[in-house]
């Protein structure tokens, strides 16, 4: 069983399609706390790492065999955690494609808290690939009340344009889950980079190592 550590229950839904997509027979198991990512905001995301910790222990107690965190601003906290499981941070198979797909990456969030922790993670794979790589950062705060609203058209739209703006880029990553259905509205001849398929895809995978 793979469980999913997230910040929004709007998560849930898309990560049992894809499921039901690309991992037919993969049992996930939802793991929703809202609180983390308010709280990470505001303090950082080393203030909530005792929580998530009691939340990756929760999600072994229960039977994972592998986690799969889905909010990149704790991600990182997340992954570095000893759970006993492993636990992965959805955005590091995204991370890797885009510093393949060139040395200009520019990374797009709606959140200002996950600018610093997707920058780290952009740049730590980039040393892991050999490669230099600029990292630039746009923020798209005004979007997120939006999303908030429950209005996810509407923020979708707003990262979408933001995204379509964007020059002088090799690779656009979108640094939040939530920011997902922008890719299927830009226009922009730019990769736009997307963490929910790739991230699940990593997170089957290491539920099969486990089962070998």
């Amino acid at each position: 069983m793979l469980a999913l550590l997230h910040t929004s229950p709007v998560h849930v839904p898309v990560f049992d399609a894809l499921r039901d997509e690309d991992h037919q027979g993969l049992e996930l198991r939802h793991f929703v706390d809202a609180g983390l990512l308010d709280r990470a905001r505001r303090h950082g995301p080393e203030a909530v790492a005792g929580e998530v910790s009691a939340a990756l222990e929760r999600a072994v107690a229960d039977g994972a065999r592998a986690v799969l965190c889905t909010c990149s601003t704790i991600g990182g906290v997340a992954e570095a955690a000893a759970a006993g499981v492993p636990v992965l941070r959805v955005d590091r198979p995204m991370a890797a494609a885009a510093v393949a797909a060139g040395s200009r990456v520019v990374v797009l969030a709606t959140v200002r808290s996950t600018l610093d922790p997707t920058v780290a993670l952009v740049e730590e794979e980039a040393r892991r690939a050999g490669r230099d790589v600029t990292v630039r950062t746009l923020l798209v705060e005004e979007a997120w009340p939006r999303f908030e609203a429950g209005d996810h058209e509407g923020y979708a739209r707003q990262v979408a344009a933001a995204a379509d703006a964007v020059t002088g880029a090799d690779a656009i990553v979108l640094a939040q889950a939530s920011m997902t259905p922008a890719q299927r509205l830009t226009r922009t001849v730019v990769p736009v980079l997307s963490s929910p398929r790739p991230g699940l895809a990593a997170g089957a995978a290491a539920v099969a190592a486990t089962q070998v």
